[in-house]
């Protein structure tokens, strides 16, 4: 008897102890905070990413901004900044990041900071014939990390919910398959590529796009304690739509302004935060070459179609979510090393012949520009780090890639995750180019010449997928 009486008071102390610990778990409050801070520089005239040739932006058409959120449930806190700009290299945002981390205490590791991927934004990061302004990317570190303190410091009690719409009205996949003799010579001299980007409309040559699209627009939608919207992080896996007019955030934007205005929020208190993540989209765009030329649009008037378009799918998503008061967060960080596709002595020494007989500054053919590009990639190491992050908000996984991710890997994700939905958020934490599958490699095309802006290995989505799938599980338990 008396051991029995012994085993029910050890029971109940277990107990006990198991109902402090549940009862401490339900006090803790979940809370979220935005911010969308500007980014825009402040000296012109600047130079602007996107080209075969260096445009020099002398104006602005809209103002570029750090799209910021933070999301604590009491446990875990995390910061996601979605940033007006077409790629941005790690070291920048490595800093931006560590001057966060000593103004919220917000670990590095729970931060995930990434590119638009406007095609009118300031160069941070050399390509092509595009080249960094020092300043700028100076400046561009603090004004994040300043655009994270203060989400940071307007975290309040929140509810959070996700969800998912369709929407395959405005992507369609750029890379086609060409009948033969229909593609002529890549900037190197070869004849092996059997895909073309941006063929042109109805092109005698073509034969069928050489990849899917995804319609997916995954959303999170984060509310004040009485319902009011707080911000909404959407994702879509659409290049951009714009490019050659004065500085802009390009759709992302225009989506950020139109999702407010319809869920009502133009004059929310604090101010409502709207924000668009690219999904995978290295061989996405807004052109249907399979169909005849649609009327001519203004650049502005395209842009505002496709971000309402793509709002009023999210605002349908949104009217379906049953948002919670408590979730808990999960985040991982895995470094992966990739070999890098080096030029040999021979393609050195025709690059340097090529540029040798140019007729600069300015270079005007492919062949001189990739020359230029062959020179750099020479001088670049045999590997690079990458790196690649899985969050879980509840049963919501997001993964991180630095590369211009095709949207095929992104699909593969999302089917093999643990966590459904699953969305990827490309251009995060650094800058590592086109990321082509070992097929679209062997099939060839601008995304897999060789450049700055494409140079790694041919294996290496199969490795990033491979390792943000065992995040994503470590995050699932």
């Amino acid at each position: 008897m008396r051991k029995l009486l012994a085993s029910l008071g050890s029971l109940a102390g277990i107990f006990v102890v198991l109902g402090f610990l549940s009862a401490a778990d339900s006090e803790k409050v979940f809370r979220a905070g935005a911010f969308a801070q500007d980014i825009t520089p402040t000296q012109f005239p600047i130079s602007v990413n996107g080209g075969m040739q260096d445009r020099m932006a002398t104006g602005v058409h809209d103002r570029l901004h750090a799209r910021c959120l933070v999301l604590d449930d009491g446990t875990t806190k995390l910061a996601i900044a979605v940033c007006d700009s077409c790629m941005i290299p790690r070291e920048i945002l490595d800093e931006a990041k560590r001057q966060a981390q000593r103004s919220t205490g917000i670990a590095t590791d729970k931060m995930l900071i990434s590119a638009t991927h406007t095609h009118t934004a300031p160069t941070l990061r050399g390509a092509f014939q595009s080249e960094p302004n020092e300043d700028y990317r100076k400046y561009l570190a603090e004004r994040i990390a300043e655009g994270i303190h203060k989400a940071n410091a307007n975290l309040a009690p929140a509810r959070i919910g996700w969800g998912v719409g369709k929407n395959a009205s405005q992507v369609f996949n750029r890379r086609w398959k060409m009948k033969p003799g229909t593609i002529g010579p890549d900037p190197f001299g070869g004849t092996t590529d059997t895909v073309k980007m941006n063929p042109g409309y109805l092109h005698p040559g073509l034969v069928e796009p050489a990849g899917p699209t995804d319609p997916d627009v995954s959303i999170l939608s984060v509310q004040t304690r009485d319902g009011k919207p707080l911000a909404l992080l959407a994702n879509y896996s659409l290049h951009y739509v714009g490019g050659v007019q004065p500085l802009s955030a390009d759709y992302f934007g225009a989506f950020a302004e139109r999702i407010g205005q319809l869920l009502g929020a133009e004059k929310s208190e604090p101010p409502f935060v709207g924000i668009m993540s690219n999904g995978t989209s290295g061989d996405i765009n807004n052109i249907n070459y399979g169909a005849a030329a649609p009327p001519r649009q203004g650049e502005y008037e395209q842009i505002k179609i496709v971000a309402d378009s793509v709002a009023r799918t999210a605002h349908a998503a949104y009217q379906q979510i049953e948002h919670r008061d408590r979730v808990t967060l999960a985040m991982r960080e895995a470094e992966i090393e990739l070999g890098v596709r080096l030029p040999g002595k021979d393609e050195v020494a025709r690059a340097e012949g090529i540029l040798a007989k140019a007729k600069g500054p300015v270079l005007k053919t492919l062949e001189e520009i990739y020359a230029r590009e062959t020179a750099f990639l020479a001088k670049f190491p045999a590997k690079v780090s990458c790196k690649l992050q899985a969050i879980r908000i509840g049963e919501l996984g997001i993964v991180s890639s630095p590369c211009e991710t095709f949207v095929q890997t992104g699909m593969d994700i999302k089917k093999r995750s643990p966590l459904k939905p699953t969305f990827t958020i490309e251009l995060a934490n650094g800058y590592n180019g086109y990321l082509p599958t070992p097929q679209q490699h062997r099939w060839g095309g601008y995304e897999t010449w060789r450049a700055r802006s494409s140079y790694l290995e041919e294996e290496a989505s199969e490795k990033i997928e491979a390792v943000l799938l065992e995040l994503l599980k470590e995050v699932a338990r």
